[in-house]
């Protein structure tokens, strides 16, 4: 039985469906998107069966300044 997509394609099993993979199973990515270490995580997941997208992968650059944003706006005031 094949692991990922592309094994299912590479065996002609066109019929096949990926198990369900919660978030909690693998990483999400900080890289930018379209970068070469995104499309190298990517490629990874799909050769390890994973989905090609999880929930909290970065989407645009603006997620990484919302995020230094919001951890300076948590740091407290020195006295």
């Amino acid at each position: 039985m094949p692991k990922s997509v592309l094994e299912a394609i590479q065996a002609g099993d066109w019929s096949f469906e990926p198990g369900r993979t919660e978030e909690e199973e693998f990483t999400a990515t900080d890289a930018l998107p379209g970068s070469d270490e995104k499309l190298e995580i990517l490629a990874r997941r799909i050769r390890d069966g994973l989905p090609l997208w999880h929930p909290s992968d970065r989407h645009t650059y603006e997620d990484q300044v919302k995020q230094l944003t919001s951890q300076v706006d948590e740091q407290p005031l020195p006295n």
